[in-house]
């Protein structure tokens, strides 16, 4: 009988361990993780891409692991074309209220409070981001101040000749 006893005390444990390891870790958290691909394109390709949270590829397309937890901002540049500044939004996707599901079997309350807090429950829109750059237009040649004098027009030959003195005879 003492067998036993000490039997189910080591069932009891690990069942108990088990639990723990479970709620210390949402579902959510433990199938997508709090990061994600954040990739990014652009016509033309080439540009830079600097991100609001301070990421960053020096050129598109490209692939950024990037926090699914917060909403950014995105700004491509290259030269000669305007820059382009896209807001992101981080917002609960239905893989992460699968996961937040899964928390009520295995997770538990704790489970529930640390995919919400996270990030994990969460996917960024749009991804993939496509950008289409606007080419930079020339500036136009400046026109003359409005006070400006006129430029003056040369004197034409057949002007001055109506106006030179005459030299025949009288």
């Amino acid at each position: 009988l003492d067998f036993m006893g000490g039997t189910m005390k080591t069932i009891a444990f690990a069942i108990s361990a088990i639990a723990l390891t479970a709620s210390l870790g949402g579902c959510a958290t433990v199938t997508r993780g709090t990061t994600t691909a954040f990739q990014v394109t652009s016509t033309p390709p080439g540009a830079a891409v600097k991100t609001s949270n301070g990421f960053s590829c020096d050129a598109t397309p490209c692939s950024i692991k990037m926090p699914r937890k917060d909403a950014f901002d995105v700004t491509l540049t290259k030269t000669g074309y305007a820059a382009k500044t896209l807001h992101v939004r981080s917002a609960v996707a239905g893989g992460g209220a699968a996961g937040m599901a899964g928390n009520l079997l295995l997770g538990g309350i704790i489970g529930m409070a640390v995919d919400g807090t996270n990030g994990s429950m969460n996917d960024l829109t749009p991804n993939p981001m496509d950008v289409k750059l606007d080419a930079e237009v020339a500036d136009a040649p400046a026109a003359p101040p409005a006070d400006a004098p006129a430029p003056s027009a040369a004197p034409s030959p057949m002007a001055s000749a109506a106006t030179a003195p005459s030299t025949g005879p009288k």
